[in-house]
């Protein structure tokens, strides 16, 4: 082991091993990560797509006026 006097003043204080270990660790959870919210996307897409369907964005505007015609008495 290094003493404090061995070691190089660095900003992050690790030796080149160490700092080249902590980056490939880091580098393989990010991409574990997004492996996974990539998946995470597809499944949700397959459930619910977040664009708008066959009629496009009319059939919310309906959802969205019964929404608003339940609420506005309570705002008002």
């Amino acid at each position: 082991m290094a003493t404090p006097a061995e070691r190089p003043s660095t900003l992050s204080g690790l030796t080149e091993s160490e700092a080249k270990e902590f980056h490939s660790i880091f580098v393989t959870s990010f991409i574990i990560f997004t492996v996974i919210a990539i998946v995470a996307h597809f499944l949700v897409w397959q459930w619910r797509p977040w664009l708008p369907g066959p009629k496009g964005y009319s059939a919310l505007a309906d959802h969205v006026t019964v929404a608003l015609h339940g609420v506005l008495p309570f705002v008002s």
